[in-house]
């Protein structure tokens, strides 16, 4: 199956196709001023320059070279600077803005008009060279991002009449089975319903190890098959499917602005003519044109403008690689400062299905006796309790008795017969009620713990303590956001005291609150808030609606194939590992630290340009090299947080046990 570069990409591959023609034009444009020079010491007979003693004018063949020159590099800046101000002062397709585009373009005017073609072509050369370096960093910056907009399959294998039909993948239905082999990409969101295989979905996730598909599990289109035969029943496609709603998000995130950015936007109509007045006064005292070049191009350092953008993207690009979705870089920012964390418990701190997690037998009852007895009459049962005792007896390789009557009574159990015997399965009431004595089995250590009781021929066989289990990545998690300063963590359920209780003690939350109503989370929220801290809310976007909209944060867990959950809250978590949130807060963090240390590096850039103009120690061809270094070592800061949390793991996420489990009796 092949894959293909969808619509954005492939514009994104015409950019960089646009910025390497310009590149090239620009190094012809300096090779010309380089012959500008060599000519002008070649040829003899120019006039005395006025303005620099001992030096000549240039003769007609250096200055007809660099006349051209000049041309075909201060082109494209004036075509930006005009775009510019066409467009209403709004950006023209650059980081920097147009206001930095019409003072370059001021400088290069100048300098032209004053009959100093190199300076005129150098300071176009190094003004272009740092804009190029600029697109191609910051394009680099989003190959992450891009990554996942590049593995939209298109190919699909459909089987229709039991016959195998190449389809295009966008054609694709609710409804449609499709084939896909070891090695394909997966064309289309859907289940599982034939086969199985080992998937690595780590585009949409974020987990680097790959994850065990069978039966009924759930695949996401872009994910690759690696090992065994699939055939998959489609639920969404293309655009609608989560590979598509991931892109769109994270394109989307990349448009948003930081808030350097919205502050330098507000001031950008007041700076120009500010600066072109300050320029004037200059020319008025001095009556240098060169120290007027100058001061235009230290007045426009791009950097000040690129120093938010560029970190935020190098950023995102981090989070999408590790399944974290950031719907806007505001959202970012304010990830810094949580420092109060309440959590759902059911699905979030836990995996949110039970499982069984002690077998009690009776005194002369066998494990394996007290299952087999639970999963008879469990069977035929959909009930989620039902659901964790047939698991665990197959992988035990226990398997149910025929039953000759089955009957389900609703909040109280299960009673059926099998080879004459009544077998009768649910809560202590109601044994009890049916005349079975349930004192024989201690159940006062099992506190927290769902109990099922079991009893065949009227005698109690034993006990199975059920439990929502506590995610591998809980606890470590909390370990965490405590060092990172988040000292209020708060589950909240609706839950039993028991079960959360037992929660709370082995994830090790600051606060925990059970039996809650659906409108005591949105209290709680509204609560710490009004305590002063920054509340982050963390569910499963499913019922959590009003608490994660009041948040100040609002993430939803195990955002993948849940449309609700990635468009419920500001931050989506493609899997179900904890460890994502910590590695946020770091990642806005260091986002922040970066943005600020470019700035701090501007106004120092700032200050020393201006004492060097004010020494006379400086000339255009000087102000443009030291511009363009400016945005190099900015971009090159920034840069470095694309690599944030290469350090995180996945060893601690959840891993289907296909192993037969020993029956172990706890005593009785």
């Amino acid at each position: 199956m092949t894959t293909q570069i969808s619509p954005d990409a492939a514009a994104v591959t015409s950019d960089e196709r646009k910025i390497n023609l310009k590149i090239a034009a620009c190094l012809f444009g300096g090779m010309l001023l380089l012959a500008s020079l060599i000519t002008r010491g070649l040829f003899a007979g120019g006039e005395p320059d006025p303005n620099n003693p001992g030096h000549d004018l240039p003769n007609v063949q250096s200055a007809f070279i660099g006349v051209i020159a000049a041309i075909l590099l201060g082109a494209p800046i004036l075509w930006d600077a005009a775009k510019g101000i066409m467009n209403g002062g709004k950006a023209s397709g650059k980081a920097r803005g147009a206001h930095m585009e019409v003072l370059i373009a001021l400088a290069f005017i100048v300098a032209f008009a004053n009959a100093s073609y190199v300076i005129a072509g150098s300071v176009a050369f190094f003004m272009l060279i740092a804009s190029f370096i600029e697109d191609r960093s910051a394009v680099g910056a989003r190959r992450t991002i891009e990554s996942l907009i590049r593995i939209t399959p298109t190919r699909a294998t459909l089987l229709l009449n039991g016959q195998e039909i190449e389809s295009e993948a966008k054609d694709l239905k609710p409804g449609d089975r499709v084939l896909v082999r070891p090695g394909e990409n997966i064309p289309a969101d859907g289940f599982v319903r034939a086969g199985q295989s080992t998937v690595n979905q780590a585009n949409i996730t974020g987990e680097s190890l790959p994850v065990e598909k069978n039966l009924n599990d759930e695949v996401f289109s872009g994910t690759i098959n690696e090992t065994g035969r699939l055939e998959i029943e489609v639920t969404r496609a293309g655009s609608d499917s989560t590979l598509g709603q991931v892109q769109k998000l994270i394109l989307q995130a990349a448009e948003t602005k930081p808030a350097v950015v919205r502050v330098l936007e507000q001031y950008a109509a007041f700076y120009t003519p500010s600066v072109l007045m300050i320029a004037f006064m200059v020319y008025f005292f001095t009556e240098d044109w060169d120290k007027v070049t100058s001061l235009l191009l230290i007045a426009c350092p791009s950097a000040i403008v690129i120093a938010g953008p560029t970190a935020m993207v190098a950023a995102l690009s981090a989070a999408a690689r590790l399944g974290v979705l950031v719907k806007s870089v505001s959202d970012l920012e304010v990830a810094r400062r949580i420092n109060a964390i309440v959590f759902d418990k059911t699905g979030t701190l836990t995996r949110g299905e039970l499982s069984v997690v002690r077998l009690r037998p009776a005194d002369g009852i066998a494990a394996a006796d007290l299952l087999k007895a639970a999963v008879t009459a469990e069977k035929d049962s959909r009930h989620p309790v039902a659901r964790a005792v047939l698991s665990v007896a197959a992988k035990a390789n226990i398997a149910p008795e025929a039953s000759e009557k089955y009957e389900e009574i609703p909040g109280k159990g299960m009673a059926a017969t099998a080879l004459g015997v009544e077998i009768l399965v649910g809560r202590q009431a109601f044994l009890e009620e049916r005349g079975v004595d349930c004192s024989a089995v201690k159940t006062d250590d099992l506190e927290g713990l769902s109990l099922l009781f079991v009893a065949s021929g009227g005698a109690l066989m034993g006990v199975l303590a059920l439990a929502d289990t506590v995610r591998p990545t809980s606890a470590p998690a909390m370990e965490e956001l405590e060092g990172l300063g988040v000292r209020r963590r708060v589950m909240i359920t609706g839950d039993r005291m028991g079960p959360a209780k037992r929660v709370a003690a082995e994830v090790k939350v600051t606060h925990f609150e059970a039996e809650a109503l659906p409108g005591d989370k949105l209290k709680l929220v509204e609560s710490l808030q009004a305590q002063g801290y920054t509340v982050a809310v963390v569910g499963d976007g499913v019922n959590d609606g009003p608490a994660l909209a009041a948040g100040d944060v609002s993430i939803a867990m195990g955002a993948a194939g849940s449309d609700v959950a990635i468009h419920s809250a500001s931050i989506a978590l493609m899997n179900n590992n904890l460890n994502r949130i910590p590695f946020l807060i770091r990642l806005s963090k260091s986002t922040i630290s970066v943005i600020r240390q470019n700035l701090i590096l501007v106004g120092i850039y700032i200050l020393l340009m201006l004492v060097l103009l004010a020494a006379n120690l400086l000339n255009p061809l000087v102000a443009a090299l030291a511009h363009g270094i400016l945005d190099l070592i900015v971009i090159f800061n920034s840069a470095r947080l694309i690599r944030e949390g290469e350090d995180v793991s996945d060893e601690l996420t959840e891993v289907v046990v296909v192993a037969r489990p020993k029956l172990v009796a706890v005593g009785a």
